[in-house]
């Protein structure tokens, strides 16, 4: 049962900030604002209160709508405060959770074997539980039906089994238990490596223990920093909204609602059905590249140049300039809701990459040319793979890196430095009122106010799953496999927890994260020199620690959104952890035990790609090895000294924008130069077809519909992008173990002209592609 003390009747039947702007006019809203700006609901006893708009906060209006900008505007605009009051933890929900983590834990596994890193859309895992909730709502017995029978002593059990119609909360707890399971997967690659690389096989209670207290450290630290990366409004983690926006579609019964659930699943059966094409018959539209296309006679020299640069379907193929993707599981969501700060800055990265990767290369830099262009396997000095357990390294000598990899670790470096110093000089003043504000429970944000009714889960509740978490990793690094000492173990948990807050608020205002591994990496060789393994674990202990949080940090701000009470919140995510450290494990398992001969291989296939192996075991041997590879007198010396460098350009910006705000049309805040970093060498490894495509999705999306048709964007952008990624993602399920071979044997679709039997997808057939 909720924690609710009393059912709310004022934000029960409070109409959402959006609506309330639907007919306003440009004028009528600029008059009116003040009068409809913000509900803050102090206890079940007092009314709804009405708080001025300061006037520097004011929106902008198309039309009489507001173009929604800022985080504040989300909260006010796009998200309905709405609360029915309903029941959320019940044995239904937890049923249905329990059932479908499996399901999301499976897809996002399978995702993380792909040659393009997606997320399970949480779209995906909402849609089935809806659709099985249904049946179990009509079809189950309930109380009325023994109501003033026979049999109506069984009432309270029918009416425990089946509630009757299954409500929002409900609908959130079951699918949030399920996404919770599918978020902790990224710990359970560090198994994978030892099983692919190095015959090892970790036991399973190793690595489950080992992945609960990962994800449970994690949220132990969430739940500390919630003033700081949840409550406030500028905490949106925009990557949810869609999954918000499904959500009230599907469970407020309003005229508006209605036409939204129409276009959902419109869009949803449209592409589901379509998805089949790009995904298995018809590759080639995952890819298609005019310049490949058209140069198929050019001389061979020519075609191995092309390809570096324009091919992009195949894993590591090449940089993948100028082609267009029409395969939506690739492309996903996430630029119809990603702020356009963000994406403007990632587009001036991407730009920086093709120009860097290709310098690099062609240059010779770091032997590059003895290398694929772009794999993030090592290799020995003469270009052969290179196995740290196999070969001695006196025989071979130091592992190589390709020159796209180095350049990589180099990228991720100075995004680390460039963050931490954008945080502390141009967002610390906020974070310190962002605590403030929650110590008197006077964060204005509309939701958290809204929230004040329901008992919040104490902050000792997150620091006992602290104290268990840390006893339960302390217990595998004594009985397992790890070689990892017990006080690097310490370091790495101290580590993880200092950057988790600067990585999650960049994650909560800009939509994205800044790749921490490295980082994680170069402290864990400098203490562990000589130690592979203990360099994985150390890892898990940090980066692992990280992305986990940001995930849950994701979840509870939904939490906040959709009215769940604090304390069934937290029970949701520990178990959904709990789940998901069992399941994704044996996933992993099943998918490297069928897949092995192609994660192995440096470049892999347009289905199947060992690059998130791949790239933690080469960073794990080069970084045991960083005294003779990154040291002053190594190769790659540059790659730890970006760490302070990264500082340097951030800390002048910083000066810049206290003497000049604004340069012409720019904000000098707005250059968010951690995520330019991060960018640059965002194409170093995968498919690359896709990137043009996102770029035109972000730029309809993001540019036209929000600022020129924002009520259509308000109402439909969300939803629209929601029912895209279910259709896409419920399809590639299907196809993962009916044809993909995620279980077993593949059954490839007979090669035509859109999908060719020999050579790459996109007609790029440079570097040996017809070999």
């Amino acid at each position: 049962m909720d924690e609710a003390q009393s059912k709310d009747t004022v934000t029960a039947g409070l109409p959402s900030r959006m609506r309330q702007s639907d007919t306003l006019s440009s004028s009528d809203a600029k008059e009116k604002q003040n009068g409809l700006d913000s509900v803050e609901i102090a206890d079940e006893k007092e009314d709804a209160y009405i708080q001025p708009l300061d006037e520097n906060e004011t929106p902008e209006y198309h039309h009489g709508e507001p173009v929604i900008t800022t985080g504040r505007d989300v909260s006010r605009f796009a998200v309905d405060i709405r609360d029915d009051g309903d029941e959320s933890l019940t044995f239904r929900s937890v049923v249905l959770g329990t059932l479908f983590a499996g399901m999301g834990a499976a897809l996002c596994q399978i995702y993380l074997f792909k040659p393009v890193q997606m997320t399970v859309s949480s779209v995906f895992l909402l849609l089935i539980i809806y659709t099985i909730r249904n049946g179990w709502a009509k079809f189950l017995p309930r109380r009325g039906w023994v109501v003033g029978t026979r049999f109506e002593r069984l009432a309270p059990v029918f009416h425990f089994i089946n509630p009757g119609p299954f409500c929002l909360k409900e609908h959130v707890v079951a699918s949030l238990v399920a996404s919770t399971a599918a978020a902790g997967s990224s710990a359970v690659q560090n198994f994978a490596v030892p099983r692919l690389y190095y015959d090892t096989k970790v036991e399973a209670t190793t690595a489950v223990l080992a992945t609960f207290s990962t994800a449970c450290f994690g949220y132990g630290l969430v739940g500390l920093l919630r003033p700081l990366t949840v409550y406030p409004s500028e905490m949106v983690y925009w990557a949810n909204l869609p999954t918000v926006s499904v959500f009230q579609a599907l469970h407020f019964d309003s005229a508006a609602n209605q036409k939204r659930v129409k276009l959902f699943w419109i869009a949803f059966s449209g592409m589901f059905c379509y998805e089949v094409l790009p995904a298995y018959i018809f590759p080639l539209l995952n890819g298609v590249n005019i310049v490949c296309l058209a140069t198929q006679k050019a001389s061979s020299k020519t075609v191995d140049v092309i390809t570096n640069l324009f091919g992009g379907t195949e894993g590591n193929e090449g940089l993948g300039l100028l082609s267009f993707s029409f395969d939506w599981q690739y492309i996903g969501s996430a630029y119809m809701s990603l702020p356009l700060i963000q994406q403007a800055n990632s587009w001036i990265g991407y730009c920086f990459c093709y120009v860097i990767i290709m310098a690099i290369y062609y240059t010779n830099t770091w032997n590059s040319l003895a290398f694929p262009m772009l794999s993030t396997s090592i290799f020995s000095a003469n270009g052969s793979s290179f196995q740290l357990n196999q070969t001695a390294l006196e025989e071979v000598g130091l592992p190589a890196l390709t020159g796209s990899n180095a350049w990589n670790n180099l990228a991720s470096n100075l995004a680390i430095g460039g963050l931490i110093a954008h945080v502390l000089l141009f967002w610390g003043p906020y974070a310190v009122e962002s605590f403030k504000l929650a110590y008197t429970r006077e964060q204005p944000d509309v939701h958290y106010q809204a929230m004040k009714k329901y008992k919040e889960a104490p902050w000792w509740w997150y620091a006992l799953l602290l104290v268990l978490s840390f006893f339960a990793g302390l217990i595998v690094i004594f009985k397992g496999q790890t070689t990892l000492p017990w006080w690097s173990y310490i370091v790495a948990l101290i580590l993880g927890g200092f950057v988790t807050p600067f990585s999650t608020l960049l994650y909560a205002r800009m939509g994205n994260g800044i790749a921490t591994n490295q980082l994680m990496k170069m402290v864990a060789g400098a203490i562990n020199p000589g130690r592979p393994v203990a360099n994985l674990y150390f890892s898990m202990w940090s980066h692992d620690v990280v992305s986990t949080s940001i995930n849950l940090a994701g979840d509870l701000k939904m939490g906040q959104y959709l009215k769940i009470p604090p304390r069934v919140m937290f029970l949701t995510q520990v178990w959904g952890t709990i789940l998901g450290a069992v399941i994704n494990y044996v996933v992993m398992i099943s998918v490297v035990d069928a897949q092995r001969e192609i994660l192995l291989n440096p470049t892999g296939t347009n289905v199947w790609s060992g690059q998130e192996p791949q790239s933690l075991n080469s960073a794990a041997v080069t970084w045991s090895l960083a005294k003779e590879l990154y040291g002053f007198n190594g190769p790659y010396w540059c790659v730890p000294m970006a760490l302070v460098i990264g500082l340097v350009p951030t800390t002048i910006q910083w000066l810049i924008h206290k003497r000049w705000p604004k340069i012409g049309p720019v904000s000098v805040s707005n250059i968010m130069l951690p995520i330019i970093y991060q960018y640059s060498s965002g194409l170093s490894v995968g498919v690359n077809s896709t990137i043009t495509s996102s770029i035109i999705v972000g730029l309809v999306s993001q540019l036209w519909l929000r600022k020129y048709h924002p009520g259509w964007y308000k109402k439909y952008n969300y939803i629209l992008g929601g029912a895209l990624d279910g259709g896409a993602q419920v399809m590639i399920f299907v196809l993962s173990f009916a044809v993909f071979g995620a279980s077993g044997e593949a059954r490839p679709f007979p090669n035509w002209a859109g999908s060719p039997v020999v050579g790459n997808t996109d007609y790029c057939n440079g570097n040996g592609a017809l070999d």
